[in-house]
């Protein structure tokens, strides 16, 4: 049986989010931060703040949080070993110490005042189809160079000693997991592939890359020399976003009419990343999928996610609902904290790599 105390911890200074929508993926503004102030305080050390910008500097987007106590490494050991079909529920979280932000923490995406490209804007409007394609050729290049961390390392081995045996969920489209040998199902899609939304016909992203760049020569010496940090975004910096795109200046993109291919199949203009944007809902088959994971499991870890989206938060609700208990392991308060029957509010980066070295889960069963 797993212990029903709740060790809950959050670190100094985060804020309680807003609750996501009851439809689909909802999001919620924050204060907007401006970035040009930012940079001319930084002025000290300029070539910081491009690497902030572009996404090198790894540390620039994750939390901070205290170090996990042995209390908490203990705890959580004892909740992975006394499961016999672990499930694992991701967020982007996970992904904030390879360089990808995050969205919701205190140095996550909505503290810029940044606003995701919505399902219905996109739909609706080729000129915003046009403006997301473009922000995404521009960042795609090191967004697909993005290498995973000791998170995803330490998931994948989890993994391979057979202590997952409840299988594994992500709510993040980078695709990093995969790049350590695991294979989660991928709640909101992915950006590594472009879907047709009139025939649903799939392309690979790179091959879609290409593509861009063939159309938009003239966007090639412009992309390599933001980033050398040359200012060519009409002053609005290169501000990476957790989809892998970049934020770029409206009078930049009036320079050059950026064109976006058609599909090969059907001719439309209807491309889309292969994603779950926001004010979408996740395709039914997917949920099912989903919930027929939570349903099997016996125990669920959720690491790195606020849980504040509906989708995400409805496996949590499940998992509850059945008396399946849950550990939550994230930086700052989540949706689910009073589902939890463990809360560590430490870095993943930190804590599994410990755990991994702990009592038996250093030997596979």
């Amino acid at each position: 049986m797993h212990d029903a105390s709740v060790s809950v911890r959050t670190p100094h200074g985060a804020g309680t989010e807003g609750l996501a929508g009851t439809d689909g993926l909802a999001f919620q503004t924050l204060k907007r931060v401006d970035t040009d102030q930012a940079a001319s305080q930084s002025s000290a050390n300029p070539s910081a703040v491009k690497d902030v910008l572009w996404g090198k500097n790894q540390q620039a987007f994750t939390p901070s949080a205290p170090p996990p106590t042995d209390e908490e490494i203990q705890a959580l050991h004892d909740f992975i070993v006394e499961s016999e079909k672990l499930l694992i529920v991701t967020g982007a979280g996970v992904s904030t110490e390879s360089g990808i932000p995050d969205y919701r923490s205190p140095t996550g995406a909505y503290s810029t005042g940044f606003k995701p490209m919505t399902h219905q804007e996109f739909v609706r409007s080729a000129a915003s189809r046009q403006r997301y394609w473009a922000r995404s050729y521009f960042g795609w290049r090191r967004f697909f160079g993005t290498q995973p961390n000791e998170t995803h390392r330490a998931l994948a081995t989890l993994e391979e000693r057979g202590r997952v045996r409840g299988g594994m969920i992500t709510q993040n489209v980078d695709r990093l997991h995969h790049a350590c040998g695991s294979s989660p199902l991928e709640l909101h899609g992915t950006t590594h592939h472009v879907v047709c939304m009139n025939c649903q016909d799939l392309t690979d992203r790179q091959m879609f890359q290409e593509k861009l760049a063939a159309t938009n020569p003239q966007w090639i010496d412009s992309i390599e020399a933001a980033e050398r940090g040359e200012d060519v975004l009409a002053g609005t910096p290169g501000l990476q976003r957790p989809d892998g795109d970049v934020e770029i200046g409206e009078e930049f993109l009036r320079k050059g009419l950026f064109k976006v291919p058609v599909c090969e199949n059907c001719g439309a203009d209807t491309l889309k990343p292969d994603v779950v944007f926001f004010g979408d809902n996740v395709p039914k088959w997917r949920v099912d999928c989903a919930m027929g994971m939570v349903q099997d499991s016996d125990a669920m870890l959720v690491v790195g996610s606020s849980l504040m989206v509906l989708s995400a938060y409805r496996l949590a609700r499940a998992a509850a609902d059945a008396s399946t208990p849950i550990a939550i392991l994230n930086v700052g308060p989540t949706r689910a904290d009073d589902l939890a029957t463990l809360r560590v509010g430490a870095r993943s980066g930190e804590v599994l790599p410990r755990l991994l070295n702990c009592g038996s889960l250093t030997i596979p069963t």
